[in-house]
């Protein structure tokens, strides 16, 4: 049995040992089992096993024996083969080398089976000093040459022949790692060195996919990922404290920025609500007055001359306190009474309160005076009844700024100080929308008793207030109370009677009930001009203008009423009563 000195292959007879020969090496290039040498002749690669693996040499010399291969008869049976020059060597023609010489032998077997692992990377000289001094300059070497880590490579033998042990040979040179500078006398413990550098290695190149999700560290396991990211975990247990300082200092800070912004809003809606009800100091009667009175001007409507002369007796007005009753229009409860004896025949009773005055809105007031237009309205009437004008000393009907200061002087007897806090305890000089309650702080400081009513909510289908209209009734029918029938037309004693919904007042002047029982609100408005007003003293324009006056109840379906009545005169220490019990001002509710 015949082996190979290439590649350890087993052949039975010489010349098919010969023909192998040709066949796998000599017409190939050469190249070795044990590192990326190539291309060179088949004496280089003897000359290169020997100097660069001596064990693997020994190895096949001790399995060639084992196997009862003569080394004479190897030895002739090589240099008997005619070696032709083959191309990659080195140009002269081979000669076969016994097997008891330096060349070196590699099972074919075991390099078919091999599984070779290659050294990323170019050797160093300091790696190859061992291997380039004793191999033939002329061997070619590829570029960044590799040494394959092949399993069990070299072994086959020891393999076939367990109990024989390698032993590295004092005489030959030491080898060194192609990866570092340590020297190794064997070529199986270069090969576990070596084996340990790609480990670690691939280690290395899996440990950049292994990235902290928490900082930027990387780890070179699964399991040192874990762990970094336990102890990131623990210590942000163990600093719980700062933690949860520092979230009380966001919270605090958006809760900061929180409140900032609902106080630009509230101070944005405050605005509007000032500009509304005209408490944002952008001038009162005076000021809206000429400054209509100058657009007036610049439009062509009104004279200069007319200008100056209107600005002078506005001013004039101002300075007396007193109305100077351009808005006002008399005889109107005179002129309904007549149209009802008249006119409107399916009416049952009709009550109307005593004589008053309609008072309209002025270009100085409009849009806001509203309620001191309805106060006019029922001072003027309160002056025409002997229970009243008694303790009425002055008999004029004051303007809207002399209404204002008189609110004012009620506001520092003490009257309604919840009322006062809210106008800043300033009236005058603004365009501040008034109600219910300033009319009544409004009669208590004149010794006027005064009633507030509060419809807060509807009583009947479709957002009515059939009980507000019963109320009315009652509150006009109760000079009339006798036994005989009331005759269908009924003026009373009684004054107006002051109604105040949202954004708007007027007052009640009188009540119709019709045949079918239903009832219907007479209301003057001080937003109706008193061209239309006028218009009621007409017989031929009567029945057109009592539209405007007319109310049934699905006329009034604003959420919340209320009303204020006047009930007699208040004796002084009423009065003081009055005054204190107005520091928890209640109304009378209904329901």
């Amino acid at each position: 049995m015949l082996t190979c000195v290439i590649c350890s292959e087993e052949i039975m007879l010489e010349e098919d040992m010969k023909t192998h020969m040709l066949l796998s090496h000599l017409e190939n290039d050469m190249h070795c089992a044990l590192c990326s040498l190539y291309g060179v002749s088949y004496d280089e690669l003897c000359d290169h096993i020997s100097a660069a693996h001596p064990d693997y040499q020994h190895k096949i010399q001790k399995s060639s024996h084992s196997t009862s291969c003569c080394p004479s008869t190897i030895s002739t049976s090589f240099t008997e083969i005619e070696y032709p020059q083959t191309t990659g060597s080195c140009g002269r023609d081979s000669e076969a080398k016994p097997c008891g010489s330096s060349s070196d032998s590699f099972p074919l077997q075991e390099r078919a089976d091999a599984k070779p692992t290659q050294i990323k990377g170019v050797l160093t000289s300091e790696g190859t000093s061992a291997i380039s001094s004793s191999v033939n300059p002329k061997i070619k070497r590829g570029v960044g040459l590799s040494i394959p880590v092949v399993e069990n490579a070299g072994y086959l033998s020891e393999q076939k022949s367990p109990k024989q042990k390698r032993q590295a040979s004092p005489k030959n040179e030491p080898l060194s790692c192609p990866m570092c500078a340590l020297d190794f006398s064997s070529s199986g413990i270069l090969q576990e060195h070596v084996e340990l550098h790609l480990q670690e290695q691939h280690s290395a190149e899996a440990a950049e996919k292994l990235e902290c999700p928490m900082c930027p560290a990387v780890c070179s396991d699964s399991a040192s990922l874990q762990q970094h990211v336990e102890l990131h975990l623990d210590n942000g247990a163990g600093s719980s404290d700062s933690d949860a300082r520092l979230a009380w200092r966001l919270q605090q800070e958006m809760e900061k920025k929180r409140r900032e912004e609902e106080t630009r809003l509230e101070k944005e809606q405050f605005k509007k609500l000032q500009r509304k009800f005209g408490l944002d100091g952008s001038g009162g009667y005076r000021a809206q007055m000429e400054k209509t009175m100058e657009r007036d001007v610049a439009r062509g409507i009104m004279a200069p001359a007319e200008y100056h002369f209107k600005k002078v007796e506005m001013m004039e007005s101002l300075a007396s306190g007193v109305d100077d009753g351009r808005t006002r229009t008399q005889g109107v409860i005179g002129a309904l009474y007549q149209y009802y004896q008249t006119e409107c025949r399916d009416c049952v009773h009709v009550w109307l309160s005593a004589d008053t005055d309609h008072y309209c809105s002025s270009p100085g007031d409009k849009g806001w005076g509203c309620g001191y237009r309805n106060f006019q309205m029922l001072l003027s009437s309160l002056y025409r009844l002997d229970a009243f004008a008694s303790s009425l000393q002055d008999k004029s009907v004051p303007s809207i700024p002399r209404v204002q200061s008189m609110i004012e002087d009620a506001w520092k007897l003490g009257l309604d100080p919840q009322g006062a806090s809210h106008f800043n305890h300033k009236l005058q000089g603004t365009r501040a929308w008034i109600g219910a309650t300033e009319i009544y702080v409004l009669l208590t400081s004149l010794g006027i008793s005064g009633r507030i009513v509060d419809f807060h909510q509807p009583t009947g289908p479709g957002g009515t207030h059939p009980r507000l209209f019963e109320w009315v009734k009652q509150y006009f029918s109760q000079s009339s109370r006798s036994n005989r029938l009331p005759p269908r037309i009924i003026q009373t004693l009684v004054p107006p009677l002051y109604l105040q919904h949202q954004g708007h007042s007027r007052s009640i002047v009188g009540l119709e009930q019709r045949k079918n029982g239903s009832l219907c609100l007479l209301l003057l408005d001080p937003g109706s001009p008193s061209s239309d007003t006028m218009k009621l003293m007409s017989r031929d324009t009567a029945s057109t203008a009592i539209r405007h006056v007319r109310k049934l109840p699905g006329s009034l379906k604003h959420k919340q009423y209320q009303v204020v009545g006047v009930e007699g005169v208040l004796s002084a220490e009423e009065k003081q009563i009055r005054i204190l019990n107005s520091r928890t001002l209640c109304a009378e509710r209904i329901p």
